[in-house]
């Protein structure tokens, strides 16, 4: 199991911290970092900044969001970053929900989410093969594009710049179980938002029949202190976030998740409570259990064991939230 470290997306500006912090992950021997997107930030700026300051550390959009850019633009992004860190990038990718989708980036999410994400793939793949000008007769990412309001001047084309390579890993952030069974089938990896070593029986009918060499990447938060509720404090303040405000009422995929996953009643109550305002309160709400499943906190030993259980599943690359070079030193060291 490899070690990567996710530095997510800005808060109120950049971190100074997140260069040294990615350097000293490639100093440690971890095998990636990854940068994230949501309304703020974008992921390939800051992940083209830490390019320019390493020389082997992997670099990974985890996640990039399909709405926020076509394909080909998503996928001239790719192609330029690999070209320019010596074919060290790989593509992250996530659809994220139509709270996002229509209301920061102002366009309708799709109606069928499975086909919008397999066209975009496409075109992408069509991009990074260059054999021959992108051409899709797609319902979402039609190239030449015909709508209505076309012209009907539109003209097939592959990229002026010959890609660094043709296999330039793509991983999807999915969360429904035929989505994660779809990316399976068109992608080389799959980011997981939530990952619990001790409920991998969640995914296990969408992960069947895994082809070679499929990367499996969840993110958790990772801190090496004494006090592990004080550790989970974080933890927690994410997911009352995540699954109280990442989402409408009726339509929120992350408190589907942690529904499926064991958690239901938590999951609307916490929900309900971040939609009241009760924002404090709906934190206070994450159950311990489910945030120190889905993480690694706590002293050294504590974390040496839980670590484990985290090999005995199919995760290829365990990406890391670590808040100080500590804890990213005593997981390499304990890796």
């Amino acid at each position: 199991m490899r070690l990567g470290l996710a530095l997510g997306y800005w808060g109120r500006g950049p971190d100074p911290a997140h260069l040294e912090l990615a350097r000293q992950a490639e100093a440690l021997g971890y095998a990636s970092v990854w940068t994230a997107e949501a309304w703020g930030s974008d992921a390939f700026a800051p992940l083209t900044w830490i390019a320019a300051h390493t020389s082997r550390i992997r670099l990974g959009t985890g996640i990039a969001q399909m709405a926020a850019r076509t394909p080909t633009a998503t996928a001239m992004h790719a192609l330029t970053l690999d070209h320019l860190s010596g074919g060290r990038m790989m593509l992250g990718l996530g659809l994220s929900g139509p709270q996002v989708v229509e209301g920061w980036y102002g366009r309708p999410f799709p109606s069928s989410p499975l086909t919008a994400t397999r066209e975009y793939v496409d075109v992408i793949r069509q991009v990074l093969r260059r054999e021959a000008p992108v051409e899709l007769d797609g319902r979402f990412h039609s190239h030449p594009y015909d709508g209505p309001d076309s012209t009907g001047l539109g003209k097939p084309l592959k990229p002026i710049t010959h890609p660094l390579r043709s296999r330039l890993p793509v991983l999807l952030g999915a969360e429904g179980p035929k989505n994660i069974a779809q990316t399976t089938r068109i992608a080389d990896g799959w980011l997981p938002l939530y990952w619990s070593p001790m409920r991998t029986d969640v995914y296990e009918a969408s992960l069947a029949g895994l082809p070679d060499g499929f990367m499996i990447a969840p993110m958790a938060r990772a801190r090496v202190c004494d006090d592990v509720a004080e550790g989970l404090l974080p933890v927690k303040a994410m997911l009352g976030f995540y699954i109280g405000g990442m989402g409408h009422a009726a339509r929120n995929f992350h408190a589907d998740l942690m529904a499926r996953m064991g958690f239901e009643e938590e999951a609307r109550r916490i929900q309900r409570l971040f939609l009241e305002g009760r924002k404090q309160e709906a934190v206070l709400a994450v159950p311990d259990a489910f945030a120190d499943e889905i993480s690694l906190v706590g002293p050294r030993e504590r974390i040496a064991e839980r670590l484990e259980l985290w090999r005995k599943g199919p995760v290829t690359d365990l990406l890391v939230t670590a808040p100080d070079p500590h804890t990213l030193r005593v997981l390499a060291e304990l890796n």
